[in-house]
């Protein structure tokens, strides 16, 4: 059943372009959320991981829809140049940490980590639901600089293009401030 009302959600706001709230040079909201990497949970913390570089931060629907798994994919195929860009990426979902456990190890290939937001307070925070309704996260990806400062926001229910545009932001920032 949740399921059908997504893929329905998803039919009608596929129709319409999102919008996220959030735009270059506003700040990031800090979070702290309960994630999972390969089946591991960790607390991940926005302010830690940007300690270490600029974050991709990408809200998604529910894992294991075929968009979320696309995108997952996707990702998962290009940590390793976000990497050697010295970016990190989080991916965040209404989902509960048990589903994120088999999320991350078998969509996201184990390569990078996807938080359970369980109760809708990042997504709010970052102005991410979709047509306002907390359940579901809409398709919406940023990189965060270390300063905390958003440098980058794309939003669109096809998840093509979330990891070429933002791969693209984190080189543009980089070649920017090095």
């Amino acid at each position: 059943m949740k399921t059908v009302v997504l893929a329905a959600l998803m039919a009608i706001v596929a129709a319409a372009p999102a919008h996220a709230a959030l735009k270059p040079g506003d700040r990031a909201p800090d979070f702290k959320a309960l994630a999972s990497l390969g089946g591991k949970e960790f607390t991940f913390s926005l302010a830690d991981a940007l300690k270490k570089g600029p974050v991709v931060l990408y809200f998604y629907p529910a894992a294991f829809t075929p968009g979320c798994t696309i995108e997952a994919h996707e990702f998962a195929e290009a940590v390793g140049k976000f990497q050697a860009l010295g970016a990190s990426v989080i991916g965040v979902s209404h989902d509960n940490i048990a589903t994120l456990d088999k999320f991350s190890t078998s969509e996201c290939r184990s390569k990078f980590p996807v938080a359970a937001d369980e109760d809708g307070s990042i997504i709010k925070s970052y102005d991410a639901a979709m047509m306002g309704i907390l359940a579901y996260a809409d398709r919406t990806s940023y990189v965060i600089a270390p300063d905390g400062d958003v440098v980058f926001e794309y939003s669109a229910m096809d998840p093509t293009g979330h990891v070429e545009k933002t791969l693209a932001a984190v080189q543009d920032w980089r070649n920017k401030t090095h």
